[in-house]
């Protein structure tokens, strides 16, 4: 996750020098990258199963009621 996020921020780094030294179309094609990079980033964090945003709201596992009496 952490070279992803480094792919992320040097593309945007380059994009900055592109704009302010280089040809202006280098920097676009940077920036483009950068924010293609940072979609599939946001993507993969949502729907990774190791990494993905834990929402308990959504959970559909079936939750058994605690046993409070006593089995006849």
């Amino acid at each position: 996750m952490l070279p992803m996020m480094v792919l992320v921020f040097a593309s945007l780094l380059l994009a900055f020098v592109f704009g302010w030294f280089g040809p202006r179309w280098m920097a676009i094609t940077m920036f483009a990258a950068c924010l293609i990079l940072a979609i599939g980033l946001f993507l993969f964090e949502v729907y990774s199963p190791d990494y993905g945003f834990r929402m308990p709201w959504i959970q559909t596992e079936l939750d058994l009621p605690p046993m409070t009496g006593q089995r006849s």
